[in-house]
């Protein structure tokens, strides 16, 4: 019998999935210590918390299983929490629950399922993974659930997969609805049945990104000018990491009309504000891509992409450099695209790849 290292965070979905595969593998459970906070948000402890370990375990007890906690505090304050720092110094908008699966969840837990002699990993994500025999690659899906879309998709976070990692993952969520998933839980008794999903960045629980960027640091960020496209002065900013593309609220300026940022000037320290209409864009450019469905491309192709998690695809054409980074054009613009954020590309169900916005 295979062996599994199924990766808890104690939440009802991980858990879940350590139930549905103990019966086909030889399972194993793991729960990731990543950092030290014990925060609470909005009464829901986030990820990592003495609470989701304990549920974790409790549920791994009741069958009988091993578990065990991996301390990887190290690995993710290098590759997760300082890129999310170096990032908003440099005036993009990172996305912290990729890297995280990147370089955490599926890389360095992957080594250490190996270590221990386990021949996959899984974890509690709703997407699926197939081999396709013709192009002779692993692939990954979209979830579904009754044969259509899955409002619980995750693939847009799991775009980073390698063919190594894809051939050595479960996804045994991804044909399963959130609802089915509780109810399956609940069915086998677990403690997790009904606790609420995850919010926000789990070692920033209460959402202020400057605050926790400004206690890592001990560094105080300068004021600058906020401008229009035009270079005209309309007030001070409190320093470039508090704000994002396409933020309305907190600009802490009376503008008379609605008005967005459209873009950071790290060089020059300063904040560009614009009425709505500036933030439609038709192209981008992305670096740093993974690509699953081919090796890379060698031309032109078409697909539909989204720059951000929740949001509906839409249709384009991916242009590849030389250098190894893309650029995009869209069919029709797009609000707010983001630097820092992540452009998935996708043929249908099939997720082709994807890239860091530049």
């Amino acid at each position: 019998m295979k062996k599994v290292m199924v990766a808890m965070s104690g939440g009802v979905d991980s858990s879940a999935a350590l139930v549905m595969l103990k019966d086909k593998y030889d399972v194993v459970g793991v729960t990731l210590k990543l950092h030290d906070g014990e925060y609470e948000c909005a009464g829901q402890k986030t990820c990592c918390s003495l609470r989701d370990i304990d549920d974790a375990r409790q549920v791994a007890s009741r069958f009988d299983i091993m578990h065990y906690v991996f301390n990887m505090k190290e690995q993710f304050r290098e590759k997760v929490i300082n890129n999310f720092i170096s990032s908003y110094e440099r005036g993009m908008t990172p996305n912290p629950c990729i890297d995280c699966n990147r370089f955490i969840k599926f890389e360095a837990l992957l080594g250490r399922a190996r270590e221990l002699g386990c021949d996959y990993i899984s974890t509690g994500h709703y997407a699926r993974i197939e081999y396709d025999e013709n192009r002779g690659r692993w692939l990954l899906k979209k979830a579904i659930s009754d044969g259509g879309s899955n409002d619980k998709d995750q693939s847009y976070v799991l775009y980073d997969l390698t063919q190594d990692q894809l051939a050595h993952t479960l996804f045994p969520l991804g044909t399963m609805k959130k609802s089915e998933v509780r109810a399956f839980a609940e069915e086998n008794g677990l403690v997790n049945a009904h606790k609420s999903d995850s919010q926000d960045i789990c070692f920033v629980p209460d959402g202020d990104y400057a605050g926790f960027i400004r206690r890592e640091t001990g560094r105080e960020y300068p004021a600058g000018n906020v401008t229009d496209s035009s270079g005209t002065v309309y007030g001070r900013h409190e320093g470039l990491i508090n704000y994002t593309i396409g933020q309305r609220k907190g600009l802490g300026i009376a503008f008379g009309k609605p008005m967005y940022v459209i873009g950071k000037n790290t060089a020059e320290n300063t904040l560009t504000v614009g009425g709505p209409e500036e933030l439609l864009c038709r192209t981008l450019t992305a670096s740093d891509m993974n690509w699953i469905a081919f090796e890379k491309p060698d031309q032109s192709f078409r697909c539909c992409a989204k720059t951000r998690y929740r949001m509906a695809e839409q249709p384009c054409t991916v242009y590849p450099k030389a250098d190894g980074s893309v650029s995009v054009d869209f069919d029709e613009p797009q609000r707010a695209i983001t630097p820092g954020q992540r452009v998935v590309f996708y043929d249908g169900d099939i997720v082709v790849g994807g890239g860091v916005i530049q």
